[in-house]
């Protein structure tokens, strides 16, 4: 058995986006903290959302009006208390952010004095989304993460992969910490944790074609369910209707901030088509968007839609939408004078570890925070810009929860090391990449926007068989990035058909042709922790 590295720390937070970066400035004034992010500290989700976070700070808007718009693009699944709890704290932690510095955009207003510029999106009946341009995510990380730089308490383990979440026998229900791979050397370290947070994001890089970066493979959700957690609505995987169609593009993200400012969707001829589907037209919620271009689509044999936001002046268009702008331009499209070509792809998990308003899961010490976190806030469709606010105001509760029970939790259970002495060094890394493209592209056409019954036990079927190979090759060979992340998506994968397969209904983000109708009661889909009772520790 080689000799295994050792970190300790009091909180250990695995995923550096909006969620862990909160939750770690939160805590650092009292505990001892470490930041763990696979890639550089910048590279996740929160970078790449471009919209912004919604909260009520218009005099003509309310909190009651946030929480129908949110239950009603939920489509009958969301938790109203939910709902109610994060559009109440929704202000005060959006003033945290500012306080911190973010920049969200102001204008004048009728007096000539400064106020919050506030944008519209798909599903809310008012203005009530704070933005920073069209890069709010981008600005919200640079902020947060400046912060976390600078703080004495707080210490950032780049490009690191957590492998598993370690209980032990002694423990009984309690999480102690997880074992990590240290990309740059390249074997695997303990760090032990008197706390530990998952805020990995979600699960998108399971599908083809996603909105997503490279880092979004559903690692806190799987080892979550490894660990025993219960795992809740995971066949509600939201497809972001307008992602940039071109060869060049890739994961581009069209905001739908357009389509609240304006614009609408086309065919190539410039014919909308929205109307067709929904009273709300282009700002329909992202469901019915996503199913509305697919089904046009399929329905003419095109390879794209349209959006045209070129009928407003080019002034109103450079200025709201300048990273949009500049990227189309780019790539040849002059969105002042011509039309963007879009196609839905996968962008947002909308279930995950079934959590409580402390963001607690099943397991003592351990949380789930954001995108990996099932809160009830979402039910069978995420509203937009409802993401990072979910991320913040979890963070500020869960840091409420574990300052509050700090007293609760010790270091005294031994944890055994990393046993590798019985595995040796891959010689056939084809085998991952051949499992990579093969899982992408069946969950893509056999569990994608539209579903049957037999779409999904085809899926199943291949997904059993990819677990025996990956367990294999778990057992025998050295882990590396992509076999960890292969590991995971295969589980979050199971985890998605199984939740789909017991749905007999259509709602949401979930459409199936065998049950095309909703139930009057419909419930979560919840599914239970995998291995609720073994000894993570043993490789």
């Amino acid at each position: 058995m080689s000799s295994t590295v050792e970190h300790r720390c009091d909180v250990l937070i695995i995923g550096s986006g909006a969620a862990g970066l909160s939750l770690a400035l939160k805590l650092a004034e009292q505990f001892n903290v470490i930041v763990l992010s696979k890639s550089t500290l910048s590279e996740g989700s929160t970078r790449y959302a471009q919209g912004g976070i919604a909260a009520v700070f218009d005099e003509d808007d309310s909190i009651e009006s946030h929480v129908l718009d949110t239950l009603e693009a939920g489509a009958g699944l969301c938790d109203e208390e939910a709902v109610r709890y994060t559009a109440t704290q929704a202000k005060s932690c959006l003033q945290w952010l500012i306080n911190f510095g973010v920049p969200f955009d102001q204008e004048k207003d009728a007096q000539g004095n400064n106020r919050f510029h506030l944008t519209r999106e798909g599903g809310h009946s008012h203005r009530r989304i704070l933005h920073a341009a069209d890069a709010t995510g981008q600005a919200v990380q640079t902020t947060l993460q400046e912060a976390v730089q600078q703080h004495p308490n707080i210490h950032l383990f780049e490009r690191y992969n957590a492998i598993d979440l370690i209980k032990h026998e002694s423990a009984k229900n309690q999480c102690l910490g997880a074992y990590v791979w240290n990309r740059k050397l390249e074997h695997v370290e303990v760090i032990r944790s008197r706390f530990t947070a998952l805020a990995t994001g979600g699960a998108s890089k399971v599908y083809q074609y996603t909105s997503n970066p490279d880092v979004s493979s559903g690692d806190g959700i799987a080892m979550a369910w490894r660990a025993g957690c219960s795992i809740a609505n995971m066949e509600f995987n939201q497809f972001h209707p307008t992602c940039l169609f071109h060869p060049e593009a890739k994961n581009f993200l069209i905001s739908e901030a357009l389509r609240g400012e304006g614009a609408f969707l086309c065919h190539a001829d410039g014919t909308k088509f929205m109307h067709k589907f929904d009273h709300r037209g282009d700002l329909a919620p992202r469901d019915i968007v996503a199913r509305a271009i697919d089904f046009e689509m399929k329905r003419l044999g095109a390879d794209c839609m349209y959006l045209d936001i070129s009928h407003k002046s080019t002034d109103f268009i450079v200025k709201h939408f300048p990273n949009i702008y500049s990227k189309c331009r780019t790539l040849g499209i002059d969105i002042t004078r011509q039309p963007i070509p879009v196609v839905p792809a996968a962008h947002y998990t909308c279930g995950g570890v079934k959590t409580d308003f402390n963001a607690k899961t099943d397991i003592d010490n351990l949380y789930a925070i954001g995108e990996v976190a099932y809160t009830g806030l979402h039910g069978a469709n995420r509203m937009a810009s409802n993401s990072l606010l979910e991320c913040v105001v979890f963070a500020h509760s869960a840091a409420q929860h574990i300052i509050d029970n700090a007293d609760k939790a010790h270091f005294e259970q031994s944890i055994p090391a990393w046993d590798e002495s019985q595995v040796g060094n891959s010689d056939e890394e084809v085998v991952i990449q051949h499992n990579w493209h093969e899982l992408r592209l069946f969950m893509w056409d056999y569990v994608g926007i539209v579903r049957t019954t037999k779409r999904l036990e085809r899926a199943l079927r291949r997904i059993e068989l990819l677990k025996l190979e990956i367990h294999d090759y778990y057992a025998n060979f050295r882990v590396s990035n992509n076999l960890l992340e292969l590991r995971n998506l295969v589980a979050v994968a199971e985890l998605i058909v199984l939740c789909a397969m017991q749905r007999k209904e259509s709602r949401g983000l979930h459409y199936t042709l065998d049950y095309p109708d909703s139930l009057e009661n419909p419930q979560v889909t919840v599914i239970p922790g995998r291995q609720p009772n073994v000894k993570l520790a043993d490789k």
